[in-house]
């Protein structure tokens, strides 16, 4: 009987390292596998042009801010610049006769129906109570995805092409269309550089955008941030 548990014991002491050999290896044929199934898999069409669709749309839209009442003229608030005659022009803001350094601006009927039918219009009074309002021109369409390349399990690679598409306010402010003539060369600039005029009609354009696979989904990479 002794010799019996004795032969029992040998037995089960050889076993316990060839089991343990046996799932080491085990566990390292499925993590192996894991990664293979992981490097494998890619960015679906779809899903690529929903991260771009979120790209875009995180973007601020160009937009043109102004005010309406009594406006005292100063540097950065003046209604004889530029966007306030060419808000009057598009019969969005009536200007009046200034007095001393004061000028009255007022909402036309057409400019409180473009206020209520745009998205994204942001209003704030000023410091002399002076109704303030910034409006989107436009918004990032997507055309199109065209290349997606994986550059690991958790980065790829996206190749897009999109273009603007102003509202009705955006339309006036078109630097593409002749809406700008009549304003000086300076005048153009200040129009595109601060108050949200663009080429909104020139043709769509193509970018290449690095994303990565973080915990609220695809987003671009912190490297591309720190370029843009």
């Amino acid at each position: 009987m002794f010799e019996q548990e004795m032969e029992l014991e040998k037995h089960q002491s050889s076993a316990l390292p060839l089991l343990l050999i046996v799932g080491i290896i085990v566990a390292l044929v499925g993590i192996a596998g894991y990664f293979l199934i992981q490097s494998r898999k890619s960015l679906a069409p779809s899903e690529a042009s929903q991260v771009v669709t979120n790209i875009l749309n995180a973007q601020d839209p160009p937009a043109v801010s102004f005010h309406t009442g009594q406006i005292r003229d100063g540097y950065e608030e003046n209604a004889k610049d530029p966007r306030y005659r060419l808000l009057e022009r598009a019969g969005v803001i009536t200007i009046g006769k200034s007095k001393k350094d004061k000028t009255p601006v007022s909402l036309t009927a057409k400019g409180e129906d473009l206020i209520k039918q745009i998205p994204g219009v942001k209003q704030k009074n000023d410091d002399a109570g002076n109704p303030g309002y910034t409006i989107p021109l436009a918004t990032r369409k997507l055309i199109s995805v065209s290349d997606v390349k994986m550059k690991g399990p958790e980065r790829a690679v996206i190749s897009y092409t999109w273009k603007w598409e102003p509202n009705a306010l955006g339309e006036e402010f078109d630097a593409s269309n002749g809406k700008l003539a009549g304003f000086n060369t300076w005048e153009r600039v200040a129009l595109i550089d601060k108050h949200g005029a663009r080429f909104f009609k020139e043709a769509p354009a193509t970018v290449t955008v690095n994303v990565v696979n973080a915990k609220n989904g695809w987003q671009v990479t912190a490297e591309e941030k720190l370029t843009e």
